[in-house]
């Protein structure tokens, strides 16, 4: 049971209708963490407009993802592997791919590259050395690549942390951490 009251679209008003209507719009569904996020609207707003935003940049869906589930790995948030297992899966993401992501090895040169710049920026709380932008970018990492996994960190964080925070029940084919 949610920690956070869980805003019903069907009797929202206002700003938390608004949002949670951009949220199914979006998704096609509304997920239960953006429910407790609508509580305060501008929460809700901040994670959507995120997605949206980064949804236009130099990755991927699956390097999105893949990050998204190593981030959600390390910090042990179930809703979140959950989601984006799910939505890895929209993606195309082998089996191996999502269990590989958790774990910092898909097989795939770039996105083990990504997941493990992912991986170092959770373990060392963003302090990279120079060492490890040159071997990302040995790997064919950009400097935009390694701008927008700092992004994904950042709202990978926001989300885990919320979840952890309000405990809504997940509304996903249920993947555990760890």
């Amino acid at each position: 049971m949610s920690r956070l009251t869980l805003i019903d679209p069907a009797t929202a008003t206002g700003a938390a209708k608004d949002v949670l209507e951009a949220t199914k719009a979006t998704f096609g569904a509304t997920p239960n963490m953006v429910r407790a996020m609508a509580n305060s609207p501008v929460v809700a707003k901040v994670f959507l407009d995120a997605f949206k935003t980064l949804g236009g940049g130099v990755l991927n869906g699956q390097e999105r993802e893949a990050i998204a589930l190593a981030v959600a790995e390390r910090n042990g948030c179930d809703y979140c592997l959950s989601a984006h297992t799910a939505i890895g899966k929209m993606h195309r993401m082998s089996d191996a791919q999502l269990t590989g992501a958790r774990h910092g090895q898909t097989g795939d040169g770039k996105l083990d590259a990504l997941v493990t710049l992912a991986r170092q920026l959770v373990e060392r709380r963003g302090h990279l050395s120079d060492a490890d932008l040159t071997t990302a970018r040995a790997a064919g990492l950009t400097d935009a690549h390694v701008a927008e996994v700092v992004a994904h960190v950042a709202i990978a964080f926001y989300t885990n942390y919320f979840n952890h925070v309000a405990q809504p029940e997940i509304d996903f084919p249920v993947v555990r951490a760890g």
